[in-house]
């Protein structure tokens, strides 16, 4: 049977094709190893600023999310954080998990930040758990956690800062550069979906890290090379 398609013609579908097939690089986590890799996270991301990298899980079911985050600090003997700003895009009012070394063990406090003269260590507005942190050999510190978030939360206020040391038990200031000013952002816990895709069920989508959506992707694609095969050769 002779061709309907001209290659002009061909070629674009080809092109979806292949886009099809393509993994989306939000969910690809291989080039962003932790220094302990002792635990597993659906998603992660190089934040843009102080060389630190978030790992996280977000649980709709229960509405928590365990965290990992790595940063190297600003100096040797120093600390790095990582919080969740509950009213406001900046560090004042932001809730922290912060770490260090203490006496040659690495420990997480918590710290609750009401503005930029007070840091005072206490209890945080929301609950966490599992708090722990490890240093690497790559001079990077982990500092690890689990919290819980607002029910049906979609987003969150993050902020993450690195500092020189630690002063008679308390965390010494940070740097006003440029990147320590822009370590803010938000944290988007589900992604947004357009108006003609369906609804992936929460539990699904992080039981799976993204993957559901490839294996979606990779069959519509083969369904088209099949359909480009058959117009062309039979």
């Amino acid at each position: 049977m002779g061709s309907l398609f001209t290659p002009s013609l061909l070629l674009p579908l080809f092109c979806l094709c292949l886009t099809l097939i393509s993994p989306t690089h939000s969910t690809d986590c291989s080039s962003l190893k932790l220094s302990g890799g002792k635990k597993q996270y659906s998603n992660c991301t190089h934040l843009p600023t102080l060389n630190a990298t978030l790992h996280f899980t977000y649980n709709a079911t229960n509405s928590s999310l365990s965290i990992a985050f790595s940063a190297p600090p600003a100096k040797a003997g120093g600390w790095i954080a990582w919080a969740v700003n509950p009213t406001a895009t900046g560090m004042a009012g932001s809730q922290a998990l912060l770490a260090f070394k203490n006496n040659g063990s690495m420990v997480v406090k918590t710290y609750n930040i009401s503005s930029y003269s007070s840091i005072v260590e206490g209890k945080l507005s929301f609950d966490v758990w599992d708090l722990e942190a490890e240093a690497g050999s790559d001079g990077k510190m982990v500092l690890y956690g689990s919290l819980k978030v607002e029910e049906s939360a979609e987003k969150l206020n993050q902020v993450w800062q690195v500092g020189p040391g630690i002063a008679d038990g308390h965390p010494m200031k940070h740097e006003f550069d440029k990147a320590n000013l822009g370590s803010v952002g938000e944290l988007q816990l589900v992604e947004k979906l357009t108006p003609s895709s369906p609804s992936p069920s929460p539990q699904a989508a992080n039981a799976n890290s993204g993957y559901g959506l490839r294996v979606t992707q990779l069959n519509v694609g083969f369904w088209i090379l099949g359909l480009i095969y058959f117009i062309v050769f039979m």
